[in-house]
């Protein structure tokens, strides 16, 4: 533990995450497409809010999952639309669309009818590295699902109204593609990011995970790194938050109390979710 390493906010309160009766829910709907970056038929789900009108346009926060996850973890695991449900009723953010892709480009439809749990591990391919994590994700987000997204829902388009964030591998994800497309993403949000950050190990290991500071310091509204001090893979958000202390990144810093699980990500949701959009 560093110096550094402390909660920048209290925890959630009690019942955050609970489904209220008393209250208006959003709908889930599940998207399939062919991906021409891919060559094959993959699947996202997605949430819009209590109330949603195509009257109207809404920011977007796209949530990606971990490496054992698939589009169903933040849903099921991390109860996210119940969340942001539960937020939106007690008027502490505004009615929000949420995408959750599967972040492994490997993965078709079929394969993400059910969600294995963390555990479960990844396909690996012949040299150890997890097939389909980096570019080809990154590749199938900006070239397939974010236009998928806006053709079908009510959103809107320009960066100040897009965040993206990951817990795990997601997390990592999020990193490499938040902080290298700081035009596209003004807020960017890594839960216990995985070794897969460029620079600091993984398979993105010899790619700068901030190639254009300037940029990202000019662009990004927030940077959110956060993790428990009981995670094992502490270190690699402690490496990200040196990197974009010594670059003079503005960022939020948040060690709180919890491991690698499933409450640390649904917790900094909570609190990520209020900071968006402002």
């Amino acid at each position: 533990m560093n110096e550094d390493d402390k909660p920048a906010f209290d925890d959630p309160p009690a019942g955050y995450s609970d489904v209220r009766s008393d209250i208006a829910h959003g709908e889930i709907w599940v998207l399939q497409y062919n991906s021409e970056k891919l060559s094959a038929r993959r699947q996202v789900r997605v949430y819009t809010p209590p109330g949603y009108t195509e009257d109207k346009e809404y920011p977007v926060l796209y949530l990606l999952h971990g490496i054992g996850g698939n589009d169903l973890e933040w849903i099921q695991a991390c109860k996210a639309n119940t969340v942001i449900d539960n937020l939106i009723a007690d008027g502490k953010i505004e009615p929000m669309v949420l995408v959750f892709p599967n972040g492994n480009a490997s993965i078709v439809v079929g394969d993400s009818e059910e969600f294995p749990g963390e555990g479960a591990g990844a396909r690996r391919n012949m040299t150890g590295q997890y097939d389909g994590w980096d570019m080809p994700f990154e590749n199938d987000l900006f070239e397939e699902i974010i236009p998928l997204v806006e053709s079908k829902f009510s959103v809107k388009t320009d960066s100040a109204n897009r965040a993206l964030a990951g817990l795990s591998m997601g997390g990592g994800q999020t990193l490499n593609i938040g902080l290298s497309n700081s035009d596209k993403f003004a807020y960017v949000g890594g839960f216990s990011s995985a070794p897969n950050t460029r620079q600091f190990g993984g398979m993105a290991n010899n790619v700068k995970l901030i190639p254009d500071v300037d940029a990202v310091k000019k662009n990004l509204k927030l940077m959110w790194l956060a993790c428990g001090n009981k995670d094992g893979l502490l270190r690699v958000s402690q490496s990200v938050h040196q990197l974009l202390k010594d670059e003079g990144i503005e960022h939020v810093w948040h060690v709180d109390s919890n491991a690698h699980d499933n409450t640390e990500w649904a917790n900094n949701l909570y609190l990520f979710a209020q900071h968006l959009f402002k």
